[in-house]
């Protein structure tokens, strides 16, 4: 009786581990519209095509000019913080949803949600993982890495991530933007190799130049004194 429960349930679990793998089409669609609400207000706040018209797209939105970017910005937070809620779940359930489930490009959906939200450090083995079976591209867990290891004040090491600062101006109580540059790389010299092996198809300085930052070497020291 022992042996025949054990059968039953390595066979349950064997279909369940199936079930994960086969192409799940409602799975798909539901990744794909998380991804479209993903995209969509940060293409109003950051496509140049779209900024350069505010007084036609403040009218489309029923916002005033002059509140157009804090209302996007909002808005981007907001749907940011529904669309982890899901993905949580379908992590749970499924574990990372790649291409064997959910295809290509959708199988990069989940990713999006993931980069935009604070729970990088938590799924970036998950995403890891992934990314070593095949499953996403390895690229996007190198920029995932990126962005964490920034978020700890580590070195990157692909040369993915950017920041700038908003140092306060106490002579007129306002901040004043300052030019963002690329995060502080570990072994600079030795980047586009490790670009290249990652998948990524731009060195870093025409991923910089992508961005419109002109590219310098800095180091973590460099950062330290910039004023913020």
């Amino acid at each position: 009786m022992k042996v025949l429960v054990l059968v039953l349930l390595l066979l349950s679990a064997a279909g369940s581990a199936a079930a994960q793998t086969r192409f799940n089409p409602v799975l798909k669609r539901e990744l794909d519209s998380l991804y479209a609400v993903d995209q969509k207000w940060r293409s109003l706040l950051f496509d140049r095509r779209i900024s350069r018209r505010p007084d036609s797209l403040a009218a489309a939105l029923g916002v005033a000019k002059e509140r157009l970017g804090q209302y996007i910005g909002r808005r981007m937070q907001q749907t940011d913080s529904a669309n982890i809620i899901r993905v949580r779940a379908i992590l749970k359930q499924y574990g990372y949803p790649g291409k064997s489930l959910v295809g290509e490009p959708t199988n990069e959906a989940a990713w999006y949600v993931l980069q935009h939200s604070d729970d990088i450090k938590h799924y970036l083995p998950l995403v890891k993982k992934a990314a070593q079976r095949g499953e996403l591209p390895f690229r996007l867990y190198a920029q995932m890495l990126d962005r964490q290891l920034m978020r700890e004040g580590k070195e990157q090491l692909y040369g993915t991530q950017a920041m700038g600062y908003s140092p306060l101006n106490p002579a007129t109580g306002q901040r004043k933007s300052q030019p963002p540059f690329v995060w502080p790389i570990k072994n600079a010299a030795g980047v586009n190799a490790r670009r290249q092996k990652a998948g990524f198809s731009t060195t870093v300085e025409q991923n910089a130049a992508t961005l419109g930052i002109p590219y310098r070497v800095l180091t973590l020291k460099d950062v330290a004194r910039m004023p913020k």
